[in-house]
């Protein structure tokens, strides 16, 4: 795995584990909800840099192809989640970034592909 890659999942499970906190503040705070909005959308672009340094890792780079679908999927789950969170629909959204953050974690703990 190359090291830009390592570093955007090292990224976005520190940007999927601050999610909570600015959802915390939005439930706190009367402008909780513009972090919260911003946080989600910072966890999306980091999604999309994954997908990309995937890319490049697995063409110029030789790395597994497996490390390209792993990315394309996180990004079409956050992507459901960020939709799901501007449709209020909790009972998903929650759960769902749970297990984005487990995914996450788990994937930056492999040492390969």
């Amino acid at each position: 795995m190359t090291t830009f890659l390592r570093g955007t999942i090292a990224l976005q499970t520190l940007v999927v584990f601050l999610a909570p906190v600015t959802a915390g503040l939005l439930l706190t705070t009367p402008n909780g909800h513009v972090l919260h909005s911003a946080s989600a959308y910072t966890v999306w672009v980091v999604a999309v840099v994954q997908v990309v340094a995937a890319v490049l890792a697995w063409r110029p780079g030789g790395g597994s192809p497996r490390a390209v679908l792993y990315a394309v999927v996180f990004l079409v789950l956050v992507t459901a989640q960020v939709v799901l969170g501007i449709a209020h629909v909790t009972t998903v959204h929650v759960p769902l970034g749970v297990a984005l953050f487990g995914v996450s974690l788990v994937r930056l703990t492999r040492r390969s592909g």
